[in-house]
């Protein structure tokens, strides 16, 4: 009996998750996953209740153009790739635009406040958990791991 091997498409690459056959580890994951991506809807939802106050303390110090401009983007960035990262729908896509939010974020503290720790805590703790999600998926219980598997079957 033979098999058929299929070329991996590009879709199938970014919502197949790593293989960790831990089942504890996988519910660990998806704990993790879904508080981590209900937790980060606050930060945007803050963004939109003060667009200006953002813009001009946050956005305009950095010194990006268009601040009320990023400031949107950086909101909605925010609050819709953290609910699908916590639904674990193209994790990896969403935890890579947080990733680079969350970038900003440390860019910012560090030009404001230096290298004190307590404003560069929440922002490089989200960055490490984007950055494990960027690399390993949504896991074992997520959409991700649904539609690759109904990519396998098709």
């Amino acid at each position: 009996m033979t098999t058929i091997q299929t070329k991996p498409t590009l879709l199938s690459a970014i919502v197949q998750s790593t293989a960790i056959e831990s089942r504890a580890f996988q519910i660990i994951w998806t704990v993790f996953r879904v508080a981590v991506g209900l937790l980060m809807v606050h930060n945007g939802l803050s963004k939109l209740a003060d667009v200006q106050g953002f813009a001009n303390g946050v956005v305009s110090f950095i010194g990006l153009p268009y601040p009320v401009f990023f400031t949107y983007c950086a909101a909605y960035a925010e609050i819709v790739g953290s609910i699908l990262l916590a639904l674990g729908l193209f994790t990896r896509l969403n935890a890579l635009i947080l990733l680079f939010t969350m970038l900003i974020a440390i860019v910012f503290h560090l030009k404001k406040d230096g290298w004190q720790i307590a404003p560069l805590e929440m922002a490089s703790l989200y960055a490490m958990w984007f950055g494990f999600f960027l690399v390993n998926g949504g896991g074992l219980f997520s959409l991700d791991t649904a539609i690759a598997s109904w990519l396998r079957k098709s």
